[in-house]
């Protein structure tokens, strides 16, 4: 099957072909249908990409949930604790990074509390959905619509206007997951799960001093059920404590003896007040957001095969810190330094951006590869994204400046201050999501001066009979099966039209129409590809088509009733003549 991106692409392109080559006035010129890739809400929303980068390279967004998490117990309680941020911070920032920086996170809730992770992600998804509904800036799909809605001449919709449906179904839907999950989503187990790596990496870390874990108890810090990892043991002024207790406290420079697969390891650098027990990463010379995480295999023609991590002196020769190592899947004994390495040994090294380059085809490695996510954290960094981003809301939200303003100056302002760096801030923009959006604008474009929207829009006030809540229940009904379909952004652009063209037919405020489209084209929950976060919990959550039918289908169900019952409660049926702007332009396309 296509991608989105391509169909929505290759649609574009025949559009723009058949208008070039018969020069019809019924559809847009090339400049036209390309000029949804220049539009405000599509620059926006890449920028927030790179907004929340800096919030996930800096842990940023563990540091504004990790202190809720941490104490979670059982599925409700670890839902509760999960979504009630989510549906929160999703308000204001774009769901999918959110969603995808707070994936690990859910891994290690799932573990701490011994409900399968496939009972926390879907959900994950579906709080993120219902948050962004709540504010123009939470979701792409708002940010285009509002964006279109003020080319017309709309002036109602403001920065919380969404919220007036978006905050109610926003409750109900927590609500019927917190009901529902048990009944509706079963545990799955995912096609590939960190526990089936034979390879157990040993790996070192010390208790910050006064930081956060201090006075802890092992099971309070999260450090009981780590996800692919156990605690081995911990040294503690030369005292070796094993098969540690849950109620032990830890302190400050105790010494973490931790054994397991390749990506717990990783994540486990995350966590805020641990840190590598190792002095080598900080005699480096290269600063934390020039570094990555490398694994590599070591050859019997390495000349330090025989000597110890220390003695062969790894740093000082390969410009690289030893983070932790795995011999087949056996716990290596001793410590880090003492290691004496051996052929066929893996190692997971803190190297500057240059290593792959210098060392990809030594001799001395049988593999060298970068770790996927194993870019170095800036923890101390963390609380400055977290400001930058709650600068970017108030000023966006008071209309201080214009939402696009505030997402360029807080993405310039994330990679001034190291927050991330400019090639990560790259990686993080996902350009399918920006291809689709660009060209459902140029197709939505098309549909408007063709004439196509008009004769839906007549379409559909026939079959509501020119009842307007009949009609708004008609719009909102296609917008969803179509975002179920074709995915939300494209749905959104492609609906607009037919819903303000019937509204201004009707002779009512296309407003509430308006708000529908919004709502409808966002409660995507029934299908893994009508939105964007729905497909990026799919794999990993190891869900079925049947499993978003079950369980989304009645939340779908919920959100139409809301906002059926809202939208004409807030907004009401007004009587509407079209500003004399978009009159002109509306006779000039009957033309």
């Amino acid at each position: 099957m296509a991608s989105t991106d391509l169909l929505a692409v290759s649609c574009l392109a025949i559009l723009i072909v058949v208008s070039d080559v018969s020069g019809s006035a019924l559809l847009p010129t090339p400049a036209e249908a390309l000029a949804g890739f220049g539009n405000t809400a599509l620059i926006t929303i890449g920028l927030l990409f790179a907004v929340v980068a800096g919030l996930e390279f800096t842990g940023g967004t563990q540091l504004a949930t990790g202190w809720l998490l941490g104490r979670a117990r059982g599925l409700r309680d670890g839902q509760l604790r999960l979504l009630l941020p989510v549906v929160t911070l999703s308000g204001f920032l774009n769901n999918t990074p959110l969603v995808a920086a707070l994936m690990p996170v859910v891994g290690d809730l799932s573990k701490r509390t011994g409900v399968s992770s496939s009972r926390f992600l879907l959900p994950l998804s579906y709080a993120a959905i219902l948050g962004g509904m709540c504010t123009l800036l939470g979701t792409s799909t708002n940010l285009l619509i509002y964006q279109e809605y003020r080319i017309k001449g709309g002036t109602e919709l403001g920065f919380f206007s969404p919220g007036w449906v978006g905050a109610p179904a926003a409750i109900c839907g927590l609500l019927y997951i917190l009901t529902f999950t048990r009944k509706f989503l079963p545990e799955r187990r995912p096609a590939v799960s960190t526990h089936d790596d034979p390879r157990q990496y040993t790996v070192e870390m010390s208790v910050t001093v006064d930081g956060p874990l201090v006075g802890r108890t092992i099971e309070d810090a999260g450090l009981r059920h780590l996800p692919g990892l156990y605690l081995a043991e911990i040294q503690r002024r030369g005292e070796v404590l094993p098969a540690v207790a849950p109620t032990e406290r830890l302190h400050g420079g105790d010494l973490l003896i931790l054994v397991g697969a390749l990506e717990s390891v990783v994540d486990l650098r995350k966590i805020r007040g641990l840190t590598p027990a190792t002095d080598q990463t900080r005699k480096l010379n290269s600063p934390a957001w020039q570094r990555q995480l490398v694994e590599t295999v070591v050859s019997q023609r390495c000349p330090l095969v025989g000597k110890s991590i220390r003695e062969g002196k790894f740093r000082t020769r390969y410009r690289a810190a030893v983070i932790a190592v795995a011999r087949g899947d056996q716990r290596v004994p001793g410590k880090l330094g003492d290691v004496v390495l051996e052929p066929g040994d893996v190692l997971l090294l803190e190297a500057p951006q240059s290593f792959l380059q210098h060392h990809g085809s030594s001799r001395d490695f049988f593999l060298v590869s970068r770790v996927d996510g194993g870019e170095v954290r800036r923890p101390e960094r963390a609380w400055l994204s977290l400001i930058i981003m709650l600068i970017m809301v108030v000023a966006a939200a008071t209309q201080l400046v214009e939402v696009v303003t505030a997402a360029l100056v807080a993405a310039i302002t994330m990679v001034a201050l190291r927050c991330c760096t400019m090639s990560e801030a790259r990686r993080s923009v996902d350009g399918s999501i920006l291809l689709v959006i660009g060209a459902a604008i140029g197709i939505g474009s098309a549909m408007e001066k063709s004439g196509a929207a008009s004769g839906i829009a007549t379409g559909v006030l026939a079959m509501a009979g020119q009842n307007p809540l009949a009609t708004l229940a008609i719009v909102y009904l296609t917008t969803m099966l179509c975002t179920e379909l074709i995915t939300n952004n494209a749905a959104a652009l492609l609906m607009f039209p037919i819903a303000w063209t019937a509204a201004i037919d009707l002779g009512y405020d296309p407003t509430p129409f308006v708000v529908a489209v919004m709502i409808a084209a966002s409660a995507s929950f029934a299908t893994p590809f009508g939105y964007q976060t729905n497909l990026m919990v799919y794999s990993v959550g190891g869900y079925r088509m049947s499993d978003y039918l079950r369980f989304g289908m009645p939340l779908n169900a919920l959100v139409f009733v809301v906002a059926m019952i809202l939208i004409p409660a807030h907004w009401g049926f007004q009587k509407f003549d079209p500003p004399a702007a978009v009159q002109v332009v509306e006779v000039e396309q009957s033309q």
